[in-house]
């Protein structure tokens, strides 16, 4: 019983801890496709400079930790930005939240969006050429639409990668679902019941989002 009066009373902090998580994680994802269209845009260009830039973001990101990121982007970027431009220079929680998970999401997203447009036939953009069509509009009325539908449910998974590592938010002290858990416990000390609860949150919404993903890949591959 004593379980379930603690999940009732600390429901309204867990409501508003879990619009914040999704907040961030969908902002983030949403400005990490921005990141990765570019980035693998980059990528493909015959221009060695632009290669170089997006191989190495890629390689910084995917090659040190996100806590690592966080603490870099927080503290470091904004006693940098106090040192020369802004003195009284302040991140926004939320704000900081959004730029770090993006800039790491990004990373991961160039390479499925590459590999995405990588695996429509090539014969369409040869198709699409022979018709009189330039190289962007070719990308962005043939082959990116295609690549966008073999791609959903990759970055549906990344969607829940990234909802899961807000978790490590808590560093930086924004108030999702795994700080607000560590802010009740330092009240209540009920350890093992607050994260089992935080747990369950967890569980809710990533099992929603993998049931999304697994109809729309049934809903993709039908049929081939």
């Amino acid at each position: 019983m004593k379980f379930f009066d603690i999940l009732v009373q600390t429901f309204p902090t867990f409501t508003k801890a879990m619009l914040q998580t999704v907040e961030v994680t969908i902002l983030s994802l949403f400005f990490a496709t921005v990141l990765g269209v570019v980035f693998c845009m980059f990528k493909m260009s015959k221009l060695r400079p632009l290669q170089w830039i997006a191989n190495v973001y890629i390689s910084i990101i995917r090659g040190t930790p996100l806590m690592v990121q966080m603490l870099f982007i927080y503290f470091g970027v904004s006693m940098a930005i106090r040192a020369t431009i802004v003195p009284d220079f302040r991140w926004n929680l939320t704000v900081a939240g959004i730029v770090i998970m993006s800039l790491n999401a990004g990373a991961y997203m160039t390479e499925l969006i590459r590999g995405g447009i990588e695996a429509v036939d090539k014969g369409q953009m040869e198709a699409a050429r022979s018709l009189g069509l330039s190289y962007g509009q070719a990308m962005k009325k043939i082959i990116m639409p295609q690549a966008f539908r073999l791609m959903l449910p990759s970055i549906i998974n990344q969607f829940i990668i990234t909802l899961k590592d807000t978790s490590l938010l808590s560093v930086i002290a924004l108030r999702e679902l795994t700080q607000n858990t560590r802010i009740i416990v330092a009240n209540n000390m009920e350890y093992f019941i607050m994260y089992a609860i935080v747990g369950i949150y967890y569980w809710v919404i990533v099992s929603i989002l993998a049931a999304l993903a697994k109809m729309i890949e049934r809903r993709t591959t039908y049929g081939k």
